[in-house]
């Protein structure tokens, strides 16, 4: 069993929505959905370059996924992410958008946004009493030899390369695409995502993700609310 803390909108959110039905499947309830049509893209092409991000769900990583360290239990983490929320304050990115990231395209914020980063960061520290450390094979995994001296440290100390100053917001909508393909993917996604591209975008929850074996689809556990209601909500 492997659990992640994510960011998601809720189960109705018209983001969530789209994006699950983009992904071809709901991470709410782990059900199968037919994939919008693109074009340029028929359907078997577009579930290949989807397949990756459909597995872990629509969703932005805050805390990578981690098997629980010895000693701790799941209604422990429960317990913690819920006290967690309670006391954090949710905050507006002032704006998202479709954007390619090396090989791969995402929902991201067009600017930095500290409060983002600070809340990112939060999670990473509040929750590494619940990590168990990375194996040999895990560590392999992320490919070591490409990732920064900075990048390698974060995976060993906080089990993921992109945390605190590496840390970048998104929403991951494929996998790797081929840079020959990748203008037509950019125009389908934009096309697409259109109600939401250059929105803001409220954090207004924290996800608890599980994945019950290595390989196996990651659903959400919970959905925590933040602290603050829409009325008072920060801008970032």
């Amino acid at each position: 069993m492997r659990y992640a803390l994510y960011f998601t909108p809720a189960a109705s959110d018209s983001l969530t929505l789209a994006g699950a039905r983009w992904l071809g499947r709901n991470a709410f309830n782990g059900a199968p959905l037919e994939q919008p049509a693109v074009t340029g893209f028929d359907l078997p092409a577009l579930s290949a370059l989807t397949a990756d991000p459909r597995r872990y769900g629509f969703h932005a990583t805050l805390k990578a996924p981690f098997e629980l360290a010895e000693g701790r239990s799941e209604a422990e983490l429960v317990a913690e992410v819920a006290r967690f929320a309670a006391a954090m304050e949710g905050f507006d990115i002032p704006e998202v958008v479709v954007d390619r990231l090396g090989s791969f395209f995402a929902l991201v914020p067009s600017e930095e946004c500290a409060p983002l980063q600070a809340f990112a960061g939060e999670v990473v520290r509040r929750f590494e009493g619940f990590r168990a450390p990375l194996s040999s094979a895990d560590i392999a995994r992320r490919r070591p030899d490409e990732l920064t001296g900075e990048e390698r440290q974060n995976l060993v100390q906080w089990g993921y390369p992109y945390v605190f100053d590496t840390f970048r917001f998104h929403m991951t909508l494929t996998g790797r695409v081929p840079a020959d393909i990748a203008p037509a993917m950019e125009e389908a996604l934009l096309r697409y995502f259109a109600e939401f591209h250059g929105r803001p975008l409220s954090i207004s929850g924290i996800a608890l993700f599980r994945e019950p074996s290595r390989g196996a689809d990651f659903t959400v556990h919970s959905l925590f609310p933040l602290s603050s209601g829409a009325a008072n909500r920060k801008i970032a």
